[in-house]
């Protein structure tokens, strides 16, 4: 895969996990079974390591190398870390504004997203470890680049952030159609982080219920919802349309 660097094979992946390396995703070869695969197992949920159980055929089609029926993707960016993202762009006296992905799982919907964010000022984007899509190949191209231009973290669930957003003074307003306001009714011009759901479920539940406010789209035709992509340009340019007023 293109722009991308791949670790293959169970003692390897262990090695650089044990050695710290930015792993962005693992793929384990689906009903494999050994004391080498159940350490790799046991050690990626150590350390929060995002996994997934696929067919032989996709970790074929990943590498032609022997994988032994593990295939490690390192992450071409450097991750950032949360708390000092945070404090950096407030200290820099700037209006804050961020954004929370909840599991986006498609890659050229995350690099759509990256790329709106890049355009749209956005100081940063925070992800879940597990379930989200992987920093890989298509999510670049996807970007155009800009996934190396704006800070993205890591983070264990995506309610860690919205508790230490809320604690540093910015804003949670989340993208839903569960809630009766449209984007145009919430004020997105003090500090805020905008929250977009993943594509099959939307946002967590328990972390709407912790939002401060929510927001949707108005949908004047047949079909119920928008592409996560699409949708979340549409909340970003109007953040941008109301601070420019």
């Amino acid at each position: 895969m293109e722009n991308q660097t791949q670790i293959f094979g169970i003692r390897a992946i262990i090695e650089a996990v044990n050695a710290g390396e930015t792993i962005d995703k693992v793929f384990l070869q689906k009903g494999l079974r050994g004391e080498l695969f159940s350490e790799l197992e046991a050690l990626l949920r150590k350390q929060g390591v995002n996994s997934s159980y696929v067919p032989i055929e996709k970790l074929n089609r990943l590498t032609k190398k022997n994988h032994q029926g593990a295939v490690a993707q390192i992450s071409p960016i450097e991750f950032h870390d949360l708390e000092n993202m945070v404090l950096n762009v407030v200290e820099s006296g700037k209006t804050p504004l961020f954004l929370l992905l909840d599991q986006i799982s498609d890659v050229r919907n995350f690099g759509a997203i990256i790329r709106t964010a890049e355009c749209t000022g956005v100081d940063g984007i925070i992800i879940q470890k597990k379930g989200g899509a992987p920093v890989n190949g298509d999510t670049i191209k996807t970007s155009a680049g800009a996934v190396f231009k704006i800070p993205i973290c890591k983070v264990d669930h995506i309610k860690d952030a919205v508790f230490y957003m809320q604690a540093s003074g910015i804003k949670v307003i989340a993208a839903t159609e569960k809630t009766q306001n449209t984007l145009y009714d919430v004020s997105f011009k003090e500090p805020c982080a905008i929250i977009m759901g993943s594509e099959d479920r939307g946002i967590n539940p328990s972390t709407l219920k912790v939002v401060d406010d929510k927001a949707k789209l108005p949908l004047l035709g047949d079909i119920e919802s928008l592409n996560v992509s699409v949708a979340c340009g549409a909340f970003l340019y109007e953040a941008v349309r109301q601070r420019l007023d």
